[in-house]
């Protein structure tokens, strides 16, 4: 459980966990994911790599990334591998019962549809100019794209930023700060790591470490 008053902590316990938490993903495996992040640069992303972000975030809202892992590859196939905004478009209806036969959400399905076709009437320059100017605040205008999930996907697209999903927000809640964004902040600025790195290892440390929460608490105790 996380304290009803989270004890605010110094950089130096925040910088401890934060190794803590790196060595127990990279120890379980994970470390390519840690280093494809570090890897991720906003201005190399692609018009293929655009949308097979986006419909990955998509699927996994309000789903378990383990879910849609298993799933992704023959949605990805459905939808020609994300090669082609257009052809994605031209080839709606197949393209569609394909993929609504993997993952029966019309919903989800028809929001990467419509990712693809303001892609293709817009051109991909044109929606990257438009995140470059607005941020993630851009993305908000799509489905599924809320406050977390537009952050998601920026982070994704190689944005230096913090998603605040739920095990962020208990995280930086643990250790006394107001948002996993200024947590992430501290972190950078003492070690210089991308705060979107810090993020990823927090969340996939929690995938790992059920107790998560009590485990960074008991870190801050041994201050």
């Amino acid at each position: 459980m996380v304290s009803s008053n989270p004890i605010p902590c110094e950089v130096d316990v925040l910088v401890r966990a934060y190794h803590h938490a790196r060595d127990v993903v990279e120890a379980a495996g994970y470390s390519n994911e840690i280093a494809y992040q570090e890897s991720l640069q906003f201005d190399q992303i692609r018009e293929t790599d655009f949308l097979r972000e986006a419909a990955w975030v998509i699927l996994c809202s309000g789903t378990k990334e383990a879910v849609i892992r298993q799933k992704f590859q023959a949605i990805s196939d459905a939808f020609l591998n994300w090669h082609s905004a257009s052809l994605i478009t031209q080839h709606k209806s197949s393209c569609r019962a394909k993929a609504f036969a993997l993952y029966r959400h019309a919903g989800k399905i028809d929001a990467i549809f419509e990712i693809a076709a303001a892609v293709s009437r817009d051109g991909f320059d044109t929606i990257r100019d438009s995140i470059i100017n607005r941020g993630s605040n851009y993305l908000r205008q799509f489905a599924y794209f809320g406050p977390a999930t537009s952050l998601h996907l920026a982070k994704n697209i190689g944005m230096d930023v913090v998603k605040p999903d739920r095990h962020l927000l208990r995280i930086s809640s643990a250790f006394g700060y107001n948002s996993p964004n200024e947590m992430c902040e501290r972190i950078s600025a003492a070690i210089g790591e991308k705060i979107s790195v810090v993020d990823t290892v927090f969340w996939r440390y929690a995938t790992i470490e059920r107790h998560y929460a009590s485990e960074f608490l008991r870190i801050a105790m041994q201050s």
